[in-house]
């Protein structure tokens, strides 16, 4: 039910991103999903990958900053009302979403998207007792 980001901690300069893009490629890590939030001197990238340890490990021996977080990520129809369906679960729940991004499935005619919780078993429990299809990591890993 949980899946596994990176976070990686970057400074808000040019070529940055494309540093850790590089090393991702030539170990062959396939990025599924990402986002990128900054501030004036920092940003966080988030990445869901085909290989998390992988991506972590060299990640790091290239001097970068990776934190391993779960999230969970939630299959939603890709139509008006899919995401006020869930936030509504979470709102009914008295649940906090930290933060989320989304990506759609070409082939699906659906959107997944990821979020993190502040009470993440609450979270899964909730959205299960709603219906609503929480994905496998290895769904999302091989999307």
């Amino acid at each position: 039910m949980k899946v596994e980001q990176i976070s990686v901690f970057l400074e808000n300069k040019s070529g940055r991103l494309a540093e850790v893009a590089t090393v991702l490629a030539a170990a062959g890590i396939n990025i599924r999903a990402l986002s990128l939030a900054d501030t004036t001197d920092f940003g966080i990238l988030r990445l869901i990958v085909n290989d998390t340890e992988k991506a972590k490990q060299v990640l790091k021996d290239h001097g970068f900053t990776v934190g391993k977080t779960e999230v969970i990520g939630v299959e939603v129809a890709d139509k008006p009302g899919g995401l006020a369906e869930i936030l509504n679960v979470m709102k009914a729940n008295s649940i906090n979403v930290e933060y989320m991004y989304a990506f759609v499935q070409k082939s699906a005619g659906n959107a997944v998207i990821i979020f993190r919780f502040d009470e993440l078993e609450k979270a899964i429990e909730a959205l299960q007792k709603a219906g609503i299809r929480i994905m496998k990591g290895e769904e999302i890993y091989s999307v």
